[in-house]
C-alpha cells in the first residue's frame, strides 16, 4: 500500500522519514499519545481507519491494539499547516498508553492553572 502522491508531497519528514502523529480522543478531546508514522503507516491508517504507527525502537509498523486489544478507530486525520505533524481523532478502546493508562499524559503534571 502506498500513500497518495498528493499527500506524500505535502509531508515534511524527519531524517528517518517520519512525521509526528498526535492522537486525540474524539469524545473527550484528551490528547492520548504521540507516535510516529512513515508513509506506509499513514497510508494504512487512511485505508483501514485503524491507528497504525512506526515503532522507532523496533523499526517496524504496529497497529495500535493488535496485541493489547486497546484499538483505535480513526475518525479523522488532519495535516498541520507545516506538513510535519498529523492529528488523528480516534475512538479509543481501553487505555491508549502502553502502561494501560487512559492517556500517556496521566502521570506527570508539570504545571496547571492556579
Amino acid at each position: 500500500m502506498s500513500l497518495d502522491p498528493k499527500i506524500a508531497g505535502r509531508l515534511k519528514r524527519d531524517a528517518e522519514g517520519l512525521v509526528c502523529a498526535v492522537v486525540q480522543e474524539r469524545t473527550t478531546r484528551d490528547v492520548l499519545m504521540v507516535a510516529w508514522m512513515n508513509d506506509k503507516a499513514l497510508a494504512l491508517t487512511l485505508a483501514t481507519r485503524r491507528g497504525t504507527y512506526f515503532s522507532r525502537s523496533r523499526q517496524e509498523l504496529w497497529v495500535k491494539g493488535e496485541t493489547s486489544g486497546h484499538v483505535q478507530y480513526v475518525h479523522e486525520v488532519r495535516l498541520d499547516c507545516d506538513g510535519d505533524t498529523v492529528l488523528l481523532t480516534v475512538d479509543q478502546v481501553d487505555g491508549a498508553c502502553h502502561t494501560g493508562d487512559h492517556t500517556c499524559f496521566d502521570a506527570d503534571v508539570l504545571m496547571s492553572a492556579p
